[in-house]
């Protein structure tokens, strides 16, 4: 039952419309509007994260997709209007291993992404008129694993938000660290890039989150990333992706790209 896997007596979901409901949405949109982001902290109940990670830990730990690989904040092989040696352009590294849709059917990672009042009330803090599961088998819902050593490092999402929900913090590191608004659609502003990039940025601000809590994040001009993580235990963390159109599935190319595998 979903009542037992997530807090609907403090995030009533469940009661679209009513004025409990109405007021998560309007303090979620308010907070999106005012930092970039909301946080539905403890939005498992006790105990959940804990199961939730024991379903997905066998299949982290022996069929999960490693991706390694140094890249640019873009994502990108060049910027056409920057010279390959610009600071900006400064190549990082990141390390992660993911846990496909296809590989937790049954899961309480798959229960939570396809729960239609949840898609409803994102959609409604999201100010969209409607948001769609997507159908992909393998990136609808991912499970990302960083073990010590490992890092998610400075980018810009290429969706306009990304939803998350941590299931397991580390023992130390792996911290959410962003700068908000660090260009606009109007404005690169590679300077400022390159200073993020050199640790000379003190706008930059850092979100320790506690296993259970959903993160709501506009991230397409907000630079962001997930600091090294250190001990022993894994932080792990579920994806879901949402569109404002239904069917979205990726390409072989993207499926390979992303997970190593086209099916």
């Amino acid at each position: 039952m979903i009542k037992d896997i997530l807090d609907l007596d403090r995030y009533p979901l469940d009661r679209e419309g009513s004025p409990g409901w109405q007021r998560l949405v309007e303090e979620s949109t308010a907070a999106l509007n005012a930092n970039g982001m909301f946080n539905l902290e403890g939005f498992l109940r006790p105990g959940v994260a804990e199961k939730a990670v024991a379903e997905i830990r066998p299949v982290m730990d022996t069929r999960s997709h490693t991706h390694k690989r140094m890249h640019n904040i873009y994502f990108k092989p060049s910027i056409p209007e920057l010279s390959p040696d610009h600071p900006a352009l400064r190549k990082v590294e990141t390390i992660s291993h993911t846990v496909c849709a296809d590989q937790i059917p049954g899961s309480i990672v798959l229960s939570i992404y396809e729960y239609e009042p949840l898609v409803r009330f994102l959609a409604a803090a999201m100010g969209k008129p409607q948001l769609h599961v997507m159908q992909d088998p393998l990136a609808r819902a991912n499970v990302m694993g960083y073990r010590a050593g490992e890092a998610l490092n400075w980018h810009f999402d290429r969706s306009e938000f990304t939803t998350t929900l941590l299931l397991q913090a580390p023992e130390f590191g792996g911290d959410f660290e962003y700068r908000t608004d660090l260009r606009s659609d109007d404005d690169p502003n590679y300077d400022g890039v390159a200073r993020l990039l050199d640790g000379r940025d003190l706008e930059a601000k850092i979100l320790r989150m506690k296993a259970g809590t959903l993160n709501v994040f506009r991230g397409k001009n907000t630079a962001h990333r997930v600091t090294t993580v250190e001990g022993e235990r894994e932080r792990m963390i579920a994806v879901f992706s949402y569109y404002e159109r239904p069917g979205v599935v990726f390409s072989d190319e993207e499926r390979i790209g992303f997970y190593g595998r086209a099916a």
